[in-house]
């Protein structure tokens, strides 16, 4: 009897001991099918931090990993320097504000006002999408007003079936499934991020990139008498680019967040699907976006 109850008792342990390890697998696999992988595709350093930078910020401090590409060194972006100089200085803004931004910041070695929809430039993007395995793809409309932008926009569209394909870039693994193509939401955004909590970090990771919003861009505006040399002043310089929400954008972020809630944002960064690429549900949506909650 003694025997049998001694048997019973070690195959009860045997059998918490499995089911402890069952779960513990169980719960190391969804922690890692939860981490996402987002990456944006800007044309220039600076694009991707304007596009969804408070965004980005958000995934990271959730503990999902984040890439910021730009598709140029931005080498023509000034209005005193270029070439290699201007290139390296852009650089180092693009290193500073990745830092900031909690992302990690990839710069290709294009020309600025040069970029072209190419096969080379094309498998470098299928590339960097396949290596990061993203689940969210983001990068600028076709429509877009620069050249670069629309040819980044093209490069991305033409990469976005291929990242499955096997026997396309074969030194890289296909990815399972396509990913989430985005794009900025403008006038007819579909998904909308409340990003007041990191707004002013957004602001603070953008100044970085001090070539360009206190130097180049104010000067295509004849604005340059207009930037201040203060700290804390020009991060109010920087803030005062991102505008206010359109009436679209406040009735989207209504539609994520409850009307209670989004009547009470200020300031957020929306997205549109684009038109070749897959449209989760509304249930896989906020899987992809757990910052709106």
């Amino acid at each position: 009897m003694r025997a049998f109850q001694l048997l019973i008792i070690t195959t009860m342990r045997k059998l918490l001991t499995l089911t402890m390890i069952l779960s513990f697998s169980a719960i190391l696999c969804f922690a890692q099918e939860a981490k996402l992988n987002i990456i944006i595709i800007g044309a220039h350093p600076d694009d991707c931090d304007v596009i969804a930078g408070g965004t980005a910020i958000l995934y990271s401090k959730l503990g999902h990993n984040v890439k910021f590409v730009s598709m140029t060194n931005g080498d023509a972006g000034h209005q005193s320097m270029g070439g290699g100089i201007l290139a390296k200085r852009r650089m180092l803004e693009a290193q500073e504000a990745g830092k900031r931004f909690g992302v990690e910041y990839l710069v290709m070695d294009n020309h600025d006002g040069e970029l072209m929809p190419t096969l080379e430039n094309r498998l470098k993007i299928i590339r960097e999408i396949k290596n990061w395995k993203a689940d969210i793809v983001i990068t600028h409309p076709l429509d877009d007003y620069h050249p670069d932008h629309r040819y980044t926009s093209i490069l991305v569209q033409d990469a976005s079936y291929m990242v499955i394909v096997p026997n396309v870039a074969p030194d890289t693994p296909p990815l399972k499934k396509n990913p989430v193509f985005l794009y900025p939401g403008f006038s007819s955004p579909e998904i909308a991020v409340d990003i007041d909590a990191v707004f002013d970090q957004k602001v603070y990771a953008t100044s970085a990139h001090e070539s360009q919003f206190f130097e180049w861009m104010p000067w295509t505006e004849g604005a340059v008498d207009k930037v201040p040399s203060g700290k804390e002043e020009r991060l109010k310089y920087v803030a005062s680019w991102f505008g206010p929400l359109s009436e679209s954008e406040k009735a989207c972020l209504k539609k994520w967040y409850g009307e209670a809630r989004g009547n009470k944002i200020l300031h957020a960064e929306t997205f549109r699907y684009t038109p070749y690429g897959r449209r989760p549900s509304e249930e896989e949506t906020r899987k992809l976006f757990p910052m709106i909650k």
